[in-house]
């Protein structure tokens, strides 16, 4: 009985993977542009930076680098909803 539904549970997802192929990625949000995704990732680096500070001079400059760009994703985003619609 084991063997069976070894062979079965190993079977299956090698024959769906033969099927259908592998799960396609596409962006989730055709809208938002190129740059503001490189802004997103820059954002999430201030915040690790924020993170990582050790004293508190850095805590609080990391934080107002970190205020900036969270500004400008947000602006991007905006514009490049306006131009979507």
């Amino acid at each position: 009985m084991e063997d069976n539904w070894k062979g079965i549970r190993e079977a299956l997802p090698s024959t769906c993977q033969e099927v259908l192929g592998l799960k396609k990625h596409h962006r989730n949000k055709e809208w938002m542009s190129i740059e503001t995704m490189d802004r997103m990732k820059e954002r999430k680096n201030k915040k690790t930076s924020i993170k990582n500070s050790q004293t508190r001079t850095e805590k609080f400059q990391a934080q107002a680098e970190y205020i900036e760009a969270n500004k400008q994703v947000k602006m991007s985003i905006g514009a490049d909803q306006q131009k979507y619609v």
